[in-house]
């Protein structure tokens, strides 16, 4: 069977995600783990109405059709049933979230839920669902990902398309949607998920494709599970069981005719651990940047501490990599400083290449502390690494410096499961940093695995180093993370 492994597929379209590149397709079985039907629980009671058995039913669209025909064409009954399954009560699961989190722009699904869109609103994030063919040609200024219902949705379940009378008229009645697909498939790198290839529609567009670019089809990636083994090894049950897995090595070797290279999982649970992964990958690019600084030290003055905090902002722009920063109090301005200073030496814009999250100031003492871990956990969610400087504040109260706790909680959501950034404590500036380099210093290999980082960190603690020895030390370290996670930064 030729599939390809997971670790490969990890590597490659997450270096998709972190190019921005990377496009989804869903299918039923992203939704059906919230409580949604499939298209066979939601065919079962029209086979019920025709006297036959769902089981026995391969062409579902068919099926669906001969429904229709029975009344004279009125489909108001498929259509009752549409809304019914599609608007009861359902949870969105953790793979919704995980793909919402992570930064594609561009998504195709044949479901008639809203639970996809919604999830990514939960992740504010400004989504612009497109239903209906025309609005395609209407753009919606400021959208972070477009969602493509290329088979309608449940709020017009008379318009979705679901017999052969709809599938026969599509090239017509919705020949936009072919139009945009073609284009999308030719110009990114889709992960077909929750989806079974059985879908007319599909297999015409992806031949159609096939077609166009011969032997130049582009490469996509789907997840499909494994059949499961009978607990006995004999009898109907194995020769089903061997039958099921010669149908499905024949169907991932088809697959590839366009360009899709298959994942097979044993179990669903996979998809969640791989989902989890792509997530920590794709904002390798992205650094955050936590740190505080009320005053400085002998070796490290307040002064020094700015004009470090500004170079480092100008070099992680110039090197090719985002800036992830909450604005930390007499840290996050200087960085923004360098920013635009290498913005205006190379980059003629700071889109999306500077993610300011400045935290709310105006909140009542008794909440601070869950919106501000709450933000926190939202602002490291977008990046790979970490940088620390410094980290203290004065306390209102007795105008002494104290240890900045915000700093040591950014350390502490950061290197936890699933995130799981690479942390880089500059140690020789003191305070919180000082306690973060110690703890890493101990034990490397938790927070880096099989990655030789202790020359350039050890280096980071030294108090006499300089400031270039300090950027050379940072992104030596940044460089052979990247470099361990199979990806090259584009400068």
């Amino acid at each position: 069977m030729a599939e390809i492994k997971a670790e490969k597929f990890i590597r490659e379209y997450g270096g998709c995600l972190v190019e921005r590149t990377a496009a989804l397709f869903a299918g039923a079985g992203l939704s059906r783990a919230a409580g949604f039907v499939d298209w066979k629980g939601l065919m079962s009671d029209i086979a019920r109405d025709l006297d036959l058995k769902i089981d026995r039913e391969n062409d579902l669209v068919a099926l669906a059709q001969y429904h229709t025909n029975e009344r004279q064409g009125n489909r108001a009954e498929i259509n009752d049933l549409l809304i019914r399954q599609f608007t009861q009560s359902a949870e969105e699961t953790d793979n919704h979230k995980l793909v919402a989190r992570l930064p594609i722009h561009t998504v195709w699904t044949t479901n008639y839920d809203t639970l996809l869109e919604d999830s990514f609103r939960k992740q504010d994030k400004t989504v612009d669902v497109k239903v209906d063919p025309v609005q395609l040609a209407v753009h919606k200024p400021g959208t972070d990902v477009t969602v493509f219902k290329m088979h309608g949705d449940v709020s017009s379940p008379q318009h979705a398309v679901l017999t052969k009378d709809d599938y026969e008229t599509y090239a017509e009645s919705r020949e936009l949607f072919t139009i945009r697909l073609k284009g999308d498939l030719v110009t990114q790198t889709f992960l077909f998920l929750g989806f079974s290839f059985t879908d007319p529609n599909i297999d015409f567009v992806l031949s159609r494709i096939r077609g166009l670019l011969g032997q130049n089809t582009p490469t996509h990636y789907c997840i499909m599970r494994r059949p499961e083994k009978p607990k006995d090894p004999t009898g109907e049950k194995q020769a089903d069981y061997e039958y099921e897995r010669r149908k499905l090595a024949l169907r991932v070797s088809d697959l590839q005719r366009y360009g899709i290279q298959t994942v097979l999982i044993d179990e669903y649970s996979e998809i969640t651990a791989i989902l989890h992964e792509l997530n920590r990958r794709a904002f390798l690019k992205n650094i955050f940047v936590s740190g505080s600084a009320a005053e400085g030290q002998d070796t490290f003055d307040l002064a020094r501490l700015c004009r470090l905090t500004r170079i480092l902002g100008k070099e992680i722009i110039r090197r090719g990599y985002n800036l992830v920063s909450g604005y930390g109090a007499g840290i996050g301005s200087e960085l923004i400083v360098g920013a635009l200073d290498a913005a205006d030496t190379k980059f003629s814009t700071l889109h999306d290449r500077l993610i300011l999250r400045p935290f709310p100031r105006s909140l009542e003492a008794a909440r601070k502390p869950k919106v501000y871990r709450e933000w926190r956990e939202a602002m490291l969610a977008l990046s790979g690494i970490s940088i620390f400087i410094a980290g203290n504040r004065r306390d209102r109260d007795t105008a002494q410096i104290t240890r900045g706790e915000g700093v040591m909680q950014e350390f502490e959501i950061g290197t936890t499961a699933p995130l799981n950034n690479f942390p880089i404590p500059i140690g020789a500036t003191g305070y919180a940093a000082r306690e973060i380099w110690d703890t890493v210093m101990r034990n490397p290999s938790l927070y880096y695995g099989n990655i030789d980082v202790k020359a350039p960190l050890q280096a980071l603690g030294d108090k006499n180093i300089t400031d270039d020895q300090i950027v050379k030390a940072i992104f030596d370290i940044v460089t052979r993370c990247v470099k361990a996670e199979g990806f090259v930064i584009k400068t």
